[in-house]
């Protein structure tokens, strides 16, 4: 078998593009600079410490990260190494921060001879991007950038098309071993994973919109596409399977709580549900956004590029002129309008056609196919009240928990032991207060009535978990508006239950 020179050059300037994000680094090692006490500065593994600094940043999503936290973080983590006061940390910082994201708004930029192509191109990347800014202030906050956090992946030896793959993997092993602190940072690491790939799925629509012009980019676009789509439905699969797990093993840890440890454990595996719960249903909505995108965007793009090479085609001058500009023969101006004309058409009708076989197994095929999309969609929706149900439950449990042998309870005693608790998680999810708005709303509960088909009750799991002698449950109104957080707010209320000839 030959060699062929063309699949070694092929995707050159792809990998030429891997190598160049590393170029901010050596660029740092060249820097020759020292300290007050003449001994050189690592600008090398400050760049490095400088990137996971960041990417720490947006696990913990913390927006406000700029010039002077980084130069406190580098006084922290300096323990003596470096002699600098807190301006020449501010100078280090800056310089680093300088190098990443290079200042009057250029972004770094790599030439080279492109082998593939034969010509010389240009790559641009960008390392650090900017997020928020302080005008009272006048600072400037950063994250990083697509390719940042690529390089940040890079230093661990994988991708980041497979970035959500491989922390489900790592996030199945810490939950079989008991790790829950650190299943909790994988999630963390997870969902920063689905943000990245939902703006690259943004990306590549609006670049969609704006460069298919050819046919040939169509196809490359379809293919990036459905490579997109197949991940996403692998990963979703094993959302469903991890959530499964977490279930499973949330359930056996409620009967299992015997001390301390145990009820932490508890605790934790009670957030991982949550937290794991949010980050599936964001994953959801890209896999959603990838089907449209295969239907709609690229329908739209090559009915677009159908319509410009019909705009760029000139009747006039292309059919017109040649055929009344020259005398043509009859055979060649036929030729020339023959693309133009409708194909022959001709109906007949042959008595033999009542003996031959009729097609009806397609109808049934397709009434099939009807009916299986329609099914579809019923268990989407089984499978989000399953969800509700799940998590409404783990809200109960929460509620009995902070009660204890108490008749009622408020819901501002329960927001507030949540943030004692370090529970505070719990107050960000959206399910939480529509939990007790519809506790509110279907005041009175009555049990007795209400365990009737409590499988197919949106509360049924609620239900289960109540005391045998609870007869009903009653949530009021009560004074004042609980301000939880910057983003949710909610009137107060008192739940009370009423058990069989007394009132809680």
């Amino acid at each position: 078998m030959e060699l062929d020179p063309r699949n070694i050059t092929n995707n050159y300037r792809e990998r030429v593009q891997r190598l160049a994000m590393f170029d901010p680094l050596f660029r740092l090692e060249n820097k020759k600079t020292t300290d007050r006490s003449n001994r050189p500065i690592d600008y090398f593994s400050l760049g490095l410490l400088t990137l996971l600094f960041f990417f720490e940043n947006m696990l913990l999503r913390n927006h406000k990260a700029g010039v002077k936290e980084l130069a406190e973080f580098f006084q922290v983590i300096n323990q003596g190494e470096l002699n600098l006061d807190g301006a020449g940390y501010e100078k280090l910082a800056r310089d680093i921060i300088d190098v990443f994201r290079p200042p009057g708004g250029k972004r770094n930029a790599r030439t080279f001879y492109d082998w593939h192509t034969r010509q010389e191109e240009t790559i641009y990347y960008s390392i650090l991007k900017a997020d928020r800014s302080d005008s009272k202030s006048n600072t400037q906050y950063y994250t990083l950038d697509e390719q940042g956090l690529e390089l940040i992946f890079a230093t661990r030896e994988y991708f980041s098309e497979f970035q959500v793959s491989i922390n489900q993997l790592l996030l199945r092993k810490q939950l079989e071993r008991g790790q829950f602190w650190g299943a909790l940072r994988q999630i963390d690491e997870m969902r920063v994973a689905v943000e990245t790939l939902e703006e690259r799925i943004t990306r590549i629509r609006h670049e969609i919109q704006r460069n298919i012009v050819s046919e040939q980019t169509y196809q490359r676009y379809r293919d990036t596409i459905e490579e997109i789509h197949l991940r996403l439905s692998r990963e979703d699969q094993e959302f469903e399977e991890l959530q499964t797990f977490v279930r499973e093993t949330r359930d056996r840890l409620s009967y299992e709580r015997i001390n301390q440890k145990d009820q932490q454990a508890y605790e934790l595996i009670v957030k991982i549900d949550a937290e794991l719960g949010e980050v599936h249903h964001q994953h959801g909505q890209l896999l959603r956004e990838s089907i449209e995108l295969k239907t709609t965007a690229l329908q739209a793009a090559q009915e677009s590029l159908y319509y410009a090479g019909i705009d760029s085609f000139n009747f006039q001058k292309e059919i017109t002129e040649q055929l009344l500009g020259a005398p043509l023969p009859l055979t060649a101006a036929r030729t020339l309008v023959e693309p133009f004309l409708f194909m022959e058409q001709s109906r007949q009708w042959s008595p033999l056609t009542v003996f031959s076989r009729q097609r009806v197994e397609r109808r049934k095929e397709n009434e099939g196919q009807e009916e299986f999309l329609q099914a579809l969609d019923e268990e989407a929706q089984a499978q989000e009240r399953e969800v509700l149900r799940r998590n409404y439950r783990g809200f109960m449990e929460l509620i009995l928990e902070v009660m204890g042998d108490r008749e009622d309870i408020s819901l501002q005693e329960v927001i507030q032991y949540c943030t004692d608790n370090r529970q505070d998680r719990l107050l960000q999810h959206r399910s939480f207060y529509d939990f007790w708005i519809l506790l509110h709303q279907r005041s009175p509960i009555l049990l007795s009535w209400d365990n009737e088909g409590t499988e197919e009750n949106i509360l049924g799991e609620v239900m289960k978990i109540l005391p045998a002698n609870v007869h009903s449950l009653t949530v009021v109104e009560q004074e004042g508006i609980l301000q939880v957080n910057g983003r949710y707010s909610i009137r107060n209320m008192r739940l009370s239950m009423e058990v069989e000839g007394d009132v809680l």
